[in-house]
């Protein structure tokens, strides 16, 4: 929240000269905040809104080739650091196998899982060149949707953001109960991941008392 409240201030204080450069940095950061303001900026005149969504696009596959190769080649630091990642680097390996490639691109939409994904893809053996294209188009889907609807909704975002202003405890409201849905869906899908490790952990048992 630090990082990211100072980027919003010197968006307000630089877009006109700076704004590209600030977006491509943002989006290495993955927020879509970022992009609400590209396209917001885009609706007042102040960007591009083509050159917005190109430029977002490219920082946003930065931002996850950066995670990627930090999976595929810092498979010991990932091991001492996260530890407590334990259950969403199973989820995303589970969710890898399921679903395969499309997962490349759902992972931007899926709260709490954007640097797990890429850096779980990274600790297999997919392919780096398939995972770049697939990620590349991805960002700028990605870019395009959330910049050229804040672009088009742009004076409707304008109005709800002056109303928030003055109602701050609706804001509050929507945030807890965006969080709460967050918590119950990890929790939810973390106990099915923990029975699954336990039925792959018991299997494997049962084969080494059989060779035994």
């Amino acid at each position: 929240m630090g990082i990211e409240h100072h980027i919003v201030e010197l968006w307000d204080t630089y877009v006109a000269d700076w704004g590209y450069l600030i977006l491509f940095f943002w989006s290495i950061l993955e927020g879509e905040l970022g992009l609400i303001f590209a396209g917001i900026a885009s609706h007042t005149g102040h960007m591009n809104v083509y050159l917005a969504v190109f430029v977002a696009g490219i920082g946003g596959f930065v931002g996850d080739q950066i995670y990627f190769y930090i999976g595929r080649f810092n498979k010991g630091y990932i091991q001492r650091h996260l530890k407590k990642q334990r259950r969403k680097l199973a989820l995303a390996h589970l969710l890898l196998q399921k679903y395969g490639w499309p997962i490349i691109f759902a992972q931007r939409y899926m709260y709490g899982m954007r640097t797990i994904i890429p850096i779980s893809i990274g600790l297999t053996r997919y392919s780096a060149l398939k995972f770049a294209i697939i990620n590349l188009v991805s960002a700028w889907v990605w870019a395009a949707i959330t910049i050229l609807l804040a672009w088009f909704l742009g004076d409707q975002i304008l109005h709800i953001l002056s109303w928030l202003k003055g109602h701050p405890y609706i804001f509050v409201i929507l945030l807890v109960g965006f969080l709460g849905f967050v918590i119950w869906y990890f929790n939810s899908h973390t106990k099915k991941i923990d029975k699954k490790i336990q039925k792959i952990q018991s299997k494997l048992e049962i084969k080494k008392e059989n060779k035994c």
